[in-house]
This record gives C-alpha cells, structure tokens and sequence, in this order.
C-alpha cells in the first residue's frame, strides 16, 4: 500500500467541473466500472508527499470538499500548472506527511520528474486536452 498518484488527460470539453468529477460510472450489470470518458495516463508518481499536499490544497480552493483527498479529481489549467512550476522550480512544495505517503524529501532526480510533468501538460494542453490529477493511498 502507498501513495500513487496519477495526471491525466482527457479531450476538452469532456468534464465541467473543476473538481470531484469522475470519468467512470457504476454498471450494475457487470458489477464494475466503466469508463465514459476516454482518458490516458501522461504521468504517474509514486510515494511523493509534497506534491499531495500542493494538489490538496489547489482542490480545495477549487470547491472540493472531500476530508481525505483520496481518489478525487482535480483540474489543471495553465495558470495551475504555472503556479506549480514556481513552487517546484523555488524548493517550495508544502512538506506533507501521511501514513501512507512515504518519504518527503526533495531531490534533484524528484524536481526533474516533476518539471517533466509540467511540460507534458502544456503539450497536452496545448493539443486540445485538458489536465487533472487523481490520487490514491
């Protein structure tokens, strides 16, 4: 068990709202999920803290209201990702601690993968995509 987190992207237009959407649906019939918004994963994370902690508070800010932070969605527009860009690029990501979290030290291998991500979703953005993030622990 752990940490995973995961950014997606998904055509725009697909979801309105900023938060607390969902690309699945219950089918009764077959007792699973299934999608009904084709998605595809541009990066995944694992066990990274800080980066929780700065998607948790965007979320909240954004209207959601979920006590853990645990398997909701977030949007992210440019202006989010830019933000984010500050704070990786400055060492400033919030220290954020969980059970579940692992680690939440900073290294120069993390900042690179996370900049990676960052300009993954410009593309993706760039090409007619829109960018949110999701989390599980």
């Amino acid at each position: 068990m752990g940490l995973d987190q995961f950014a997606y992207k998904i055509k725009k237009g697909l979801v309105e709202q900023d938060v607390d959407f969902s690309t699945e649906k219950y089918n009764e019939e077959t007792e699973e999920y299934d999608l009904v918004v084709d998605k595809e994963e541009l990066h995944y994370w694992r066990k990274h803290p800080n980066l929780q902690g700065w998607m948790r508070e965007l979320y909240y800010e954004k209207g959601g209201e979920s006590p853990e932070f645990n398997c909701v969605n977030v949007k992210l527009d440019r202006e989010d990702l830019t933000q984010l860009e500050r704070v990786i690029a400055d060492g400033t990501l919030p220290s954020t601690t969980g059970f579940f979290f692992g680690d939440n030290n900073v290294d120069a291998e993390r900042t690179e993968d996370d900049l990676d991500f960052i300009h993954k979703s410009y593309d993706a953005i760039t090409r007619g995509y829109e960018v949110y993030y999701s989390s599980w622990w």
